[in-house]
């Protein structure tokens, strides 16, 4: 149960004042959905303004306070935009200019022969000083004094800075004070507020150490929970297994095994055979034979008897691991079965009564081997692949399917930074698969000009008549589906349209937004070698496997962060046959771009691509796209969890080790930090809850 003290920050956003149907749908936009979310929302940056007495003390490009006197109201023809001329008490002139709609309320905010205070960005149009979308228009200066700085917040559409402002203020006033869970002598060493003070002081200024404060609450939170379900972990009683090989001996693999993954499949073994649970992440590298080392653990739980359980994201993913492994254990009698959400009727109770019988040996799914139906007759491993796309409560739940807690194994293909590994999988034991397996080819990557166009499709056209396959990824799927919107934003579809004007009936498309039967019919058609080129979004990053497929253009390439680049380039290089991938750029490059596209010719270490690409976003920029499941964190920059996770993920540990569990004064502080940050299956698992 959620501890009292923290109710009023958990209600329903609609208990605040001017929070009606209207409202809740813009701040869910925003995940905006109760008072908690609200006082979390920080400011993005803050506008500092100067009041000023005339506009000869103002700078071109400042923001300003000035008072003005309304002179004349000009109109354009059609769309134009809507004039308000007016002066300082010296003179000077400066028009306040409006677009679209917002012509009305100008006309009512400055009618003719009124004194205003104006609030703004002052610019210079030609030989005229003017300030567009003025942020405030007040009768007087006192409605104004509280407009020097002001915080600007993320919006969406139906929100205004003043509405989002009055809600936090609102938040912050419901917020409790609460016990202090950080260690004393880590606030005093590093200056911080109370959590209450730097709530109120990260929405009012840009305050580092509030910032700073604030962070390091989330990321405590985050180790802490991790480190209660690694020592939750320990003291379960799992199933020792221990194979006797002949299995594994029957493997018909067509390539020796590399150095690494001889070394993570040992790392498994010996954890397997524990007592305690496994719980291990095994990171590999696009095509470093993640799937090999995966099988092998499996069938270490099927030589001692057990059941292994193997999880993929999507159904596409899952469609093509269960053929990749009912290819390797040919000949070894070992039962390999899929179960998708779209398994139903006779199939479905088929698979369901292996499973409990114990004929089925190993199976491979979705979601779905998660559902209360689906029963085990003795489940001891779990494999998970992306382990990022599911959170820690997920795998717990699957923890529940083994008559004892089950050994897990996570494993994801995007190389991550070691501070992030920390950040996202502290309670895992890591292994690296950093080599390639032998007979990989390098992948040609070159850099071409988005004005080439027409000889890439020409090369693109002489690629098909060979013979081979090819992606063409773009960054959108339709035009406007991004935040800038331009003619120059590649749309999946528009390009989709070009090509099969081009090429017929070889094409296909797949994007996130066609329904699962319309994509996985596409990849279909295509793994099996009928469609030749295969356009699509970013949805096929991870684990499309088609080895006839030697050639990757990537539209837009400056667009996409490193690590995407370098899952993308690794749809192709599958084969023995040489592979390439072409990075179409746009006409003009930022630093950063130029950059990322450099290195990606430069090398095909994805680990070095991901460090780098960690440099490369910088302190400023948070986590990237929040949606590529990057980082666990919404308050923490990049910057901050570099700096502040180690600092965290020591503290964690004192606080278990000293405190054994969250007892004690600032053991019940660290709970209410966890249900604060929802981390709360982290509580859930100690003892006495």
């Amino acid at each position: 149960m959620r501890p009292e003290a923290l109710n009023p920050l958990f209600i329903e956003a609609e208990a605040l004042e001017g929070v009606g149907p209207k409202l809740r749908r813009p701040l869910e936009k925003l995940g905006l959905k109760r008072v908690r979310d609200i006082a979390y929302h920080l400011p993005e940056r803050f506008v500092e303004r100067r009041a000023v007495a005339d506009l000869d003390a103002a700078q071109v490009g400042e923001n300003v306070i000035v008072e003005l006197t309304v002179r004349e109201h000009r109109s354009s023809p059609g769309r134009g935009p809507f004039r308000v001329l007016a002066e300082d008490g010296k003179g000077n002139v400066c028009t306040i200019t409006y677009f679209g709609r917002a012509a009305y309320s100008g006309k009512k905010a400055l009618p003719v022969g009124a004194q205003r205070w104006v609030a703004g960005r002052l610019d210079q149009y030609g030989q005229m000083l003017q300030i567009v979308h003025p942020d405030h228009v007040a009768e007087s200066a006192s409605a104004l004094a509280g407009q020097v700085r002001e915080p600007v917040y993320g919006l969406s559409e139906g929100l205004t800075q003043g509405r989002i402002a009055n809600l936090a203020l609102q938040a912050l006033k419901r917020a409790p004070q609460l016990p202090e869970w950080c260690e004393p002598g880590l606030i005093e060493r590093m200056s911080w507020p109370a959590w209450h003070g730097a709530l109120a002081t990260a929405h009012r200024r840009n305050d580092a150490a509030a910032r700073d404060r604030l962070a390091y609450d989330e990321l405590l939170a985050n180790a802490l929970a991790l480190m209660l379900v690694r020592a939750s972990n320990r003291s379960q009683r799992g199933l020792p297994l221990v194979g006797d090989g002949r299995l594994r001996a029957q493997l018909s693999l067509p390539f020796a095994l590399t150095g690494a993954q001889r070394r993570s499949i040992g790392e498994i073994e010996g954890d397997l055979a524990q007592q305690a649970p496994m719980l291990r992440l095994l990171q590999g590298d696009v095509g470093s034979g993640k799937t090999v080392v995966a099988l092998s653990a499996m069938l270490i739980a099927v030589e001692a008897g057990a059941q292994a359980a193997m999880l993929a994201p999507t159904e596409i993913l899952a469609r093509q691991h269960h053929e990749t492994l009912m290819r390797m254990v040919q000949g070894t009698g070992v039962e390999i079965a899929l179960l998708t959400g779209r398994d139903k009727g006779k199939a479905r109770e088929s698979i369901l009564m292996g499973l409990l019988g114990g004929s089925i040996d190993i199976l491979v799914g979705t979601h779905a081997i998660f559902q209360e139906s689906v029963t085990y007759k003795n489940l001891a491993l779990a494999v998970i692949d992306e382990q990022h796309r599911f959170g820690v409560s997920q795998r717990l739940l699957l923890a529940k399917k083994g008559r004892r807690t089950p050994h897990f194994l996570a494993m994801t293909a995007t190389p991550i930074p070691r501070t992030l590994t920390l950040a996202q999988y502290g309670e895992m034991d890591v292994s690296r698969l950093d080599e390639l397996p032998p007979g990989r080819q390098a992948i040609d990557t070159r850099v071409v000009s988005i004005e080439r166009m027409e000889d890439v499709v020409g090369a693109l056209s002489r690629h098909l008549e060979g013979g081979g396959q090819a992606y063409w990824v773009c960054p959108m799927v339709r035009e406007g589906d991004g935040e800038q919107v331009g003619d120059d934003l590649a749309a999946a579809e528009a390009r989709f349209a070009s090509l099969k004007a081009r090429f017929g009936e070889d094409v296909v498309l797949v994007h996130g937004q066609l329904r699962p039967e319309e994509k996985d019919a596409a990849m279909e058609r295509f793994s099996s070698g009928e469609a030749k080129l295969l356009v699509a979004t970013t949805v096929i990053e991870v684990g499309v496997d088609v080895p006839n497929a030697t050639l990757m253009v990537i539209e837009q390439a400056e667009r996409f962060g490193l690590a995407q680049l370098h899952q993308l380039r690794g749809r192709v290089g599958r084969g023995q046959a040489k592979s390439i991938c072409l990075l179409l750029r746009g006409a003009e490059l930022s630093e950063t771009g130029r950059r990322r596209l450099a290195l990606m010719r430069e090398t095909q270490d994805g680990f070095r691509l991901a460090e780098e690409d960690l440099e490369l976003r910088g302190g400023g920029e948070l986590l990237g796209t929040r949606q590529s499941g990057d980082t666990p964190f919404r308050i923490a920059s990049l910057e901050q969890i570099q700096r502040l996770l180690p600092i965290a993920h020591d503290d964690a540990r004192l606080l278990i080790e000293r405190d054994g569990g969250l007892s004690g004064e600032r053991g019940e502080a660290a709970r209410l930090l966890l249900y604060l940050f929802e981390r709360d299956w982290g509580v859930q698992l100690l003892r006495g809850g």
